[in-house]
């Protein structure tokens, strides 16, 4: 079973979608801007991508990421609770399959879970 934490808007995420579909996968599709992970999913998630550092799941050009004052935090609790309550801080598109995850970036990174 596939997973995609997917936005519709990103073109790496559509393109991310495309080639699991060209693979004959069809993903569950997660839209997490509008059903965000809460801090305990984003924890499996960054077991499951093998980040050492949370930062490098954030999306530091991301306007809230400088209002939260988030690039001098090193708390990760913080920065876990940051991207649960503003999903737009996740990095994009995350695909998970079983226990292993990837991030589409770029896309064809994916084909490492398949």
């Amino acid at each position: 079973m596939y997973k995609i934490y997917h936005n519709p808007r990103c073109s790496k995420s559509r393109q991310t979608l495309n080639l699991l579909r060209e693979s004959g996968i069809e993903p569950e599709i997660i839209l997490y801007l509008q059903e965000p992970p809460s801090a305990v999913e984003i924890r499996d998630i960054l077991k499951a991508l093998d980040l050492q550092n949370v930062r490098d799941l954030l999306r530091k050009g991301e306007p809230i990421y400088k209002e939260l004052g988030l690039k001098d935090e090193n708390n990760e609790d913080v920065l876990i609770s940051a991207m649960a309550k503003h999903p737009k801080l996740i990095e994009r598109p995350i695909v998970i399959k079983n226990s292993r995850a990837i991030l589409g970036r770029p896309p064809e990174n994916v084909l490492k879970l398949l």
